[in-house]
């Protein structure tokens, strides 16, 4: 075991780099909220919320190809073996989570998308266990994302009301998005061991410009489409056939995107690297600090103090690194 594998999996590290992603994941909602009404896009208008993450999501991929290009000192293309790996992340990640995710977001309550969402890593955790059996199920694992799961759940309902609807193209959506992220996360688990984690998510982020190079010859352009990515590329098509559009382009909404493909290169790379290293449990029950880092910071930028700083936030905090510890627990007394 190399001194970096050692170093990638130790809980203390895991913890740290995870916890790291989920502040930044988190902090993509206020800026998203905040994008939105600097580029007048209506909290109703799926198609061009789905421009707005193409958008994003592309500019991510630049990113990433960017650092990777310039960690090894040379232009990084990908080659078969990455391109066959990406494919399939890129289509279950990039496209098939976010896709389905914005579509149910406006079609449920906040309340509902949020417990639903929750379920993601849950699902992750199944997967790689039951599904492509990667480790063994335990009652620790159980345990532990039931616990983390009611954090979500408590984080949701303060101060809300549950119904008990179910519509599909909205609580339906957002579930088989959470099915999407959960594939993803095992197939980055298995690829990131036969290729470089960085590559792999900058590739996956990236690949898009071979459909954007087949369009253009077909129209008989010369577009070079490797700067672009293929999640980012099909949203923003998907988006604009929608009939979306970001009617409000200015200097601070191009930061906030900026900003926010930062977060995406970063944390889905730094994501990436994690599950490399470790089972998917050790990693994915991280994922439940998510929703808390989502509503404290939203909380904080948006001026909504009352409610994340409360006796339920505190409980759902408490929940949540409970259920970290009980996955956890023998891997910290083995390091």
């Amino acid at each position: 075991m190399t001194q970096k594998q050692n170093i990638l999996t130790k809980t203390g590290i895991v913890a740290l780099l995870a916890c790291v992603c989920c502040v930044l994941w988190g902090s993509a909602i206020p800026v998203i909220k905040t994008g939105y009404n600097l580029m007048q896009v209506d909290s109703a208008d799926t198609a061009s919320q789905i421009v707005f993450a193409g958008i994003r999501f592309t500019l991510a991929g630049i990113l990433v190809l960017i650092f990777a290009s310039v960690r090894e000192r040379k232009i990084m293309l990908p080659n078969r073996e990455i391109l066959k790996y990406a494919v399939p992340v890129c289509l279950a990640q990039t496209v098939g989570q976010y896709f389905f995710f914005y579509i149910g977001v406006a079609h449920t309550s906040g309340v509902k998308g949020g417990i639903i969402t929750g379920l993601g890593n849950f699902i992750a955790i199944l997967l790689s266990c039951l599904v492509f059996r990667n480790e063994r199920m335990t009652g620790r694992k159980i345990a532990g994302c039931i616990l983390g799961f009611a954090g979500v759940v408590v984080i949701n309902l303060m101060g809300n009301s549950l119904d008990m609807g179910f519509k599909l193209t909205g609580e339906g959506f957002i579930l088989i998005a959470q099915l999407s992220y959960g594939i993803s996360t095992v197939l980055i688990n298995i690829f990131s061991r036969k290729v470089s984690p960085v590559i792999l998510s900058g590739t996956q982020f990236t690949m898009g410009g071979i459909v954007l190079f087949l369009i253009g010859k077909i129209m008989g352009g010369h577009l070079s489409g490797t700067q672009f990515t293929m999640g980012g590329i099909i949203l923003t098509l998907i988006g604009v056939g929608m009939g979306g559009h970001l009617g409000n382009v200015t200097a601070g909404g191009i930061l906030l995107i900026l900003y926010l493909a930062m977060v995406s290169a970063v944390a889905y790379t730094l994501w990436s690297v994690l599950l490399a290293w470790n089972d998917v449990s050790k990693v994915a029950i991280f994922g439940f600090v998510n929703p808390l880092c989502s509503v404290i910071l939203s909380a904080l930028v948006l001026g909504e103090v009352h409610q994340a700083f409360n006796a339920g936030s505190l409980i759902a905090l408490l929940l949540v690194c409970v259920g970290i510890y009980v996955v956890n627990r023998r891997d910290s007394s083995a390091n």
